[in-house]
């Protein structure tokens, strides 16, 4: 029953994809479309058939890639924002950083990265990271600031310090907004992955994509680019679960 009715909700959003897939397909088979521009989608599911070796090494090694990026980006994101809400001095002199962070081009550093680490996995988790790390800043740093006064004023009159009000109250009430910004920092993985194999990878479906763009091969292109939606849709949906389980149980015992 649940299974049917999740599938009743998404019903309408399965039908547009149907129509936009049989609009699509015959489009490029009635070369209202040139293939070369946009493939159709059977020649594209030929391509993921075809390839399927060499796209499941490039897709592990970005996979490799967005989780390490993310672990990263996750511990010093919810450290740094845990540490900024705690100590006001060091929020005052880093977060202008951070902003600062956000507003320079990933195409412009990812070059110095490379220069740094060299064409390895370092270079690509570093634009991961630097891609992620912010929104695990703010979800965290902001969450904090969101919890209950109500909640927090009671402990204060049974006592309680600090950390005791951190760990009791303002974690938890922090939780909502901090998977939020999970969600999306993976989401943001995704794109600096695929933005550090472009621009200087050996491996990776980012880098799969760009050779098969060069080559004129639109259909295993397409193919590489679905893959990578795929994974983060499929990423994301992790989270989402993760961060229901984790509420709910939380939910429970309370």
């Amino acid at each position: 029953m649940p299974f049917k009715k999740h599938l009743d909700s998404y019903g309408p959003f399965i039908l547009v994809v149907l129509i936009i897939l049989v609009i699509w397909e015959s489009a490029v088979r009635l070369h209202l479309i040139p293939a070369f521009i946009l493939p159709a989608p059977s020649s594209i599911g030929i391509a993921l058939i075809e390839h399927r070796q060499l796209l499941r090494q490039h897709l592990l090694a970005t996979l490799l890639e967005i989780l390490v990026g993310f672990v990263l980006s996750v511990i010093c994101g919810a450290l740094l924002g845990t540490g900024m809400f705690l100590f006001r001095p060091l929020e005052k002199a880093i977060y202008p950083f951070l902003i600062i962070s956000q507003t320079i081009p990933l195409i412009a550093l990812s070059p110095i990265f490379i220069m740094w680490f060299g064409y390895t996995l370092w270079s690509k988790v570093a634009v991961v990271f630097l891609t992620a790390f912010f929104p695990v800043v703010v979800s965290t740093y902001d969450g904090l600031h969101t919890s209950g006064q109500a909640y927090k004023d009671l402990l204060l009159t049974f006592g309680a310090n600090r950390w005791q009000l951190l760990a009791k109250t303002q974690i938890p009430l922090a939780l909502p907004s901090f998977f939020s910004g999970l969600k999306l920092s993976m989401v943001y993985c995704v794109i600096g992955a695929t933005i550090g194999e472009w621009l200087g990878g050996s491996i990776g479906l980012g880098y799969f994509s760009r050779r098969m763009a060069g080559n004129m091969q639109s259909a295993e292109m397409f193919a590489a680019v679905f893959l990578l939606s795929a994974l983060g849709v499929v990423l994301f949906l992790m989270i989402a679960l993760l961060e229901a389980l984790f509420l709910k149980k939380r939910g429970s015992k309370r």
